[in-house]
């Protein structure tokens, strides 16, 4: 058996969990106070930024790089370099995934920090600051939720079949026409509006959703990397629009193809239901 299979990553998850609530707590002195906030452009849309999202940033990138030299590092505000397509194990970071409801006081936030080996997702954290509610999943060991006060709980997602009975993670913001339309043909009749994919991808773990869908282009591999592992861990399914899996540490940052995330069992059926959106919407898998 080679490395990845065996790594117990003990030490990267106690770290990581660690780092996520340290995090969290300097998030939270600027919650609802007073901030600056600035916007980051990207190639047709621009991203708002504040000092919480940076310092979280900072407090997280030097700490992985102090122990565990070796390893690359893709952080949302840091600049990203070459080094780490030379580096086997590559952490992904995302200091404050959904800084939209940072800054709106609406508690839907989150530190995500993963960690993929040779281009797959293997272990991940995530943590909401204002609930003191961390998600975090190693590969081959299952999904655990920690809630305050509480012992951590084994996670297993929904055995729904039926998309009339299932339950849809939507985004709060970023709702097109295309998404009604989506959600129209696929017929699911509920849904709960959150806002970060680490928040959304939670609520399939907790079995209150079954299945996300994001068609958009702009999520980013520090969006992804650790839910994808806390979805899988606990019999979720994670994947592109066209059901192909996603990769990480690639010179392309961004999920071009979109997201899509499931329980599991229904996910097939999911991307057979996308199949002709897509091609209605004009997209080709790139």
């Amino acid at each position: 058996m080679t490395e990845v299979l065996t790594h117990s990553y003990d030490r990267e998850l106690r770290v990581a969990v660690d780092l996520a609530r340290e995090a969290g707590a300097r998030i939270l002195e600027f919650y609802e106070q007073p901030i600056t906030i600035e916007q980051k452009y990207e190639l047709s849309y621009q991203e708002p930024v504040t000092q919480a999202d940076r310092i979280a940033n900072q407090l997280i990138v030097e700490r992985i790089a102090q122990e565990f030299p070796d390893d690359g590092i893709l952080a949302e505000e840091s600049e990203d370099t070459a080094r780490r397509l030379t580096r086997p194990r590559v952490w992904m970071i995302d200091p404050l995934d959904g800084t939209n409801g940072f800054i709106d006081g609406n508690g839907d936030f989150a530190v995500q920090i993963g960690l993929a080996e040779r281009g797959e997702a293997v272990l991940g954290v995530v943590y909401q600051p204002l609930k003191r509610l961390l998600y975090r999943a190693v590969r081959g060991q299952g999904t655990w939720i920690e809630h305050p006060d509480r012992k951590p709980e084994a996670a297993r997602v929904s055995a729904e079949l039926d998309f009339s009975r299932m339950t849809l993670a939507a985004s709060r913001s970023h709702r097109s026409p295309r998404m009604d339309r989506v959600v129209k043909t696929i017929g699911v009749k509920q849904e709960v509006q959150r806002g970060s994919v680490g928040i959304k991808v939670g609520l399939i773990v907790e079995r209150q959703c079954d299945l996300y869908v994001h068609l958009s282009p702009r999520t980013k591999q520090w969006d992804s990397c650790a839910p994808q592992v806390i979805l899988t861990e606990a019999g979720g399914r994670f994947s592109d629009l066209f059901g192909k899996p996603i990769t990480y540490n690639s010179p392309e940052v961004q999920h071009l193809n979109g997201l899509v995330a499931t329980n599991g069992i229904a996910h097939e059926r999911v991307i057979e239901a996308l199949r002709p959106l897509l091609v209605e919407f004009g997209r080709a898998s790139v």
